[in-house]
């Protein structure tokens, strides 16, 4: 019994990463170029409901995950201008991309579905032997391609960042980006394309719900994934690795409440859903003490001469 509710709590948590490490890989590199976008969670809502509809109607995953794509591409790039060439307040404009994005997802679920729908959504693929590992194959490797793709994520993302010249790019347009454009870096450019991408990652969290997870649409699907997702770049400290670390915690937690609930436990059901919560909040209270550095240009707009 002990065996099956621990494989069966931890399997639970790897797969309820999945839309956590998705928007933050995603979030990390629009910080790590200068541009902090809170309106992660409206463009997952977005990116929810457009894979959800598009695979209801046509039958198909792979477009509705491509529908996916394009809208959080496309929300991505339209807080790009706003912070980019307007250089609006970003704070204020991720709120406002938000509330957006909670707005029109609401108004196309009522025009457009009127009631919970449900569908087939991607089915767990076993990885051929590794599957049959006892518990570990059980926990890892019997999952979904969205699941297995936010995991993979994590290593490409790190080498990206790390090891390649447009790695180099982002993390110099965040960290210095005068001295970034006096070596004939596009400073606009560089962040236009980080935040844009990380809008399709974010499109692509909102699939992982509706497509994969729950495989359904309702109303504010995401209960604020977006900030949690935004919490864990601070929490991973801008690194790949350290926003697994922050997910992989969240998720756990987050499983273990499910599971308590439904097997009854004397615990009130509203302190089982802070749990989670509560820990992100301590977790980001005990980094501030500790004075995590956060890129020197984040949340500042750049203009040639400066």
């Amino acid at each position: 019994m002990l065996k099956e509710t621990i494989i069966g709590i931890a399997g639970s948590g790897i797969r309820l990463a999945t839309p956590y490490l998705y928007a933050a890989i995603g979030e990390a590199f629009g910080q790590l170029s200068g541009v902090l976008n809170l309106g992660v969670d409206g463009i997952m809502l977005m990116g929810s409901f457009a894979a959800f509809f598009v695979a209801f109607k046509t039958g198909s995953l792979l477009l509705g995950l491509l529908a996916a794509v394009i809208v959080g591409g496309l929300m991505g790039l339209f807080m790009a201008f706003i912070s980019v060439t307007m250089q609006a307040e970003q704070g204020i404009s991720g709120i406002g991309l938000y509330l957006f994005g909670l707005g029109l997802s609401e108004l196309l679920f009522k025009k457009m579905l009127g009631t919970v729908q449900t569908v087939n959504g991607f089915a767990p693929v076993p990885i051929p032997l590794l599957a049959k590992i006892p518990i570990l194959g059980e926990i890892f490797f019997q999952q979904n391609v969205l699941v297995y793709g936010a995991f993979l994520l994590v290593p490409v993302a790190w080498f990206v960042i790390n090891k390649t010249p447009l790695g180099l790019k982002v993390r110099a347009a965040g960290q210095n980006p005068q001295a970034a454009d006096s070596l004939g870096v596009n400073i606009n450019r560089v962040r236009y394309l980080a935040v844009t991408v990380g809008g399709m990652l974010a499109g692509i969290a909102g699939a992982s719900l509706s497509i994969a997870l729950l495989n359904l649409f309702q109303q504010n699907i995401t209960n604020g994934m977006g900030f949690i997702a935004v919490a864990l770049v601070y929490f991973g400290r801008w690194r790949p690795m350290g926003i697994l670390v922050g997910a992989l915690l969240f998720s756990m937690v987050n499983a273990f409440q499910i599971w308590a609930q439904v097997q009854g436990i004397g615990i009130p059901p509203d302190f089982m859903l802070m749990i989670p919560y509560i820990i992100t909040i301590v977790v980001l209270a005990a980094m501030v003490k500790q004075r995590v550095r956060s890129p020197a240009a984040l949340n500042k707009p750049f203009e040639r001469g400066e």
